[in-house]
């Protein structure tokens, strides 16, 4: 069980050996994945692009609830900066549009160096928006983007502001900018992409999710910290301290 407007899952869809027997034996890893979660984050997109075909090829593998969110190629947030990237957002949603209905979220994270300024960050914005209507989360992490005015600025927007683990600056300890939207992405503390979340952790995150569930807001939690393996089970272990909570 698991409540509408909840996305539970990890950055890819690659499952450690130790977790398998909890996934239906399915003829594909995407396949055998979405037996269990309901959402994923595509990272390999903010390295490479991947065909429309590709895209069709995994929206198809999928069931009807499920969702995928993006992530923007870093040609866009990190080389270009945000700036003239029309012609690559076109590419992009070009390849993406595949995904149909099950695209879920877009992520754009921005490199730590990339503070806001409202000029180009608006022209980007504006550019994303006459693209793409639907939900579109932001991971910054220059500490300029941490304040009550950006996060107003944001969700005018109606653009999320990410709470990512471990917390960079004090202003991104709460999820911010679009209030409708939570994203959280959890990249294992204290050893980013190593660390496992502690089963008390994982409570307290539950209850959180069920609270802003409960509101009204849609909730995504995707653990990255897949480099230790740790993501799967992470996932698993949380789904099973939600639906204690939604009973």
């Amino acid at each position: 069980m698991q409540g509408p407007g909840i996305f539970i899952g990890c950055a890819g869809w690659s499952l450690p050996r130790d977790v398998q027997s909890a996934f239906a034996p399915d003829s594909s890893h995407l396949q055998r994945y979405a037996s269990r979660f309901n959402g994923v984050e595509i990272n390999s997109s903010f390295h490479r692009p991947h065909s429309r075909a590709t895209y069709e090829r995994w929206a198809e593998a999928v069931p009807p609830a499920f969702r995928f969110s993006v992530k923007l190629p870093r040609t866009i947030t990190h080389d270009l900066r945000l700036l003239a990237a029309d012609a690559l957002l076109d590419d992009f949603f070009g390849q993406i549009d595949g995904l149909g209905q099950r695209l879920g979220c877009l992520l754009v994270q921005l490199p730590p160096s990339l503070e806001f300024q409202p000029a180009p960050a608006g022209g980007f914005f504006a550019a994303l928006r006459q693209r793409h209507a639907g939900p579109v989360a932001l991971e910054p992490r220059h500490a300029s983007w941490f304040t009550p005015a950006v996060d107003a600025w944001l969700a005018q927007h109606r653009v999320a502001r990410v709470l990512a683990d471990p917390v960079r600056h004090e202003g991104g300890r709460l999820p911010g900018g679009w209030p409708d939207r939570i994203y959280l992405r959890l990249h294992g503390s204290p050893r980013m992409y190593y660390s496992s979340y502690e089963p008390q952790t994982l409570q307290a995150l539950a209850k959180r999710i069920a609270l802003a569930a409960a509101e009204g807001r849609e909730v995504w939690c995707i653990f990255d910290n897949t480099a230790g393996n740790a993501a799967a089970q992470n996932g698993l272990d949380l789904r099973l301290a939600l639906d204690q909570q939604l009973g």
